[in-house]
């Protein structure tokens, strides 16, 4: 089984392909493609792969662009970070999705089902993608859809100061206090609790690793086996007290660092 991989974050792309070997040791994948401009003239000039795995948000745009410039002719499995955004999209469709980060028990239920249609429809005649009906799935679920904050305003003396999300490396609690920690090592108070904040951010960026830790993935320095299955992470700008991922967390944190 011939297989292209539409994904433009290179850790993902490679325990995509790892995964695969796994449990599919038949499939080839035949490229990885990090953007819709490298995919759409990968479709152009090669015969349709069996299978897609495709990857939603791009670095170019979401990837619904390409099917709006080539003709897409076999199955894609959908991969993306919003379940929601899945389960309207895709199962309305009959098209199958992986959440990320990817499980490779996922991975393997899901080249499962292909299979099984494969076989019921004889080929991938049947399971051509409904686009017109699947961008209006899409579009319908972009007007409700949530929206993570960008920016935090915080008091600096007598001023106020917008900080970036992007310049965030990691939220803490301490005394009663929520702070924001800068990539530059600044720190300051934040008018919201921990439970409030984990609603507001991109959870692609941001993980709950502890009661105290909402740490950014840009942050982590070094992970280190723990005692109880626990894990101590190394964060920089370094934190005042020790950032410790418990037992049941642990290996959630670890995939969502792309393991």
């Amino acid at each position: 089984m011939n297989i292209l991989i539409v994904e433009d974050e290179a850790v993902a792309s490679r325990q995509l392909k790892s995964m695969i070997g796994r449990v599919s040791a038949d499939s080839t994948v035949l490229s990885v493609l990090e953007s819709i401009e490298a995919s759409v003239a990968y479709l152009r000039q090669h015969p349709q792969p069996d299978l897609i795995l495709l990857d939603i948000e791009l670095s170019d745009g979401q990837s619904f662009e390409i099917f709006k410039q080539v003709t897409v002719t076999c199955p894609v499995i959908f991969i993306t970070a919003y379940d929601e955004y899945a389960r309207r999209a895709f199962e309305v469709n009959s098209v199958d999705y992986l959440l990320k980060p990817v499980e490779e028990a996922a991975l393997r239920k899901a080249f499962d089902k292909f299979r099984q249609l494969r076989q019921t429809y004889g080929g991938s005649g049947g399971l051509q993608l409904p686009v017109n009906e699947l961008l209006q799935q899409i579009n319908k679920y972009m007007q409700t859809a949530t929206h993570y904050r960008d920016r935090f305003l915080v008091h600096q003396g007598q001023r106020l100061l917008p900080i970036d999300v992007e310049e965030v490396a990691y939220f803490f609690s301490a005394n009663k206090q929520s702070f924001l920690k800068t990539l530059a090592g600044k720190q300051y108070a934040i008018d919201y609790s921990l439970d409030e904040l984990e609603q507001m951010l991109d959870p692609r960026r941001f993980y709950r690793a502890s009661r105290q830790f909402i740490v950014g993935h840009k942050a982590v320095r070094k992970v280190h086996l723990f005692f109880n299955s626990k894990l101590k992470v190394d964060v920089m700008p370094p934190a005042d007290d020790e950032l410790i991922v418990s037992r049941d967390k642990a290996m959630a944190f670890r995939r969502w660092l792309g393991e």
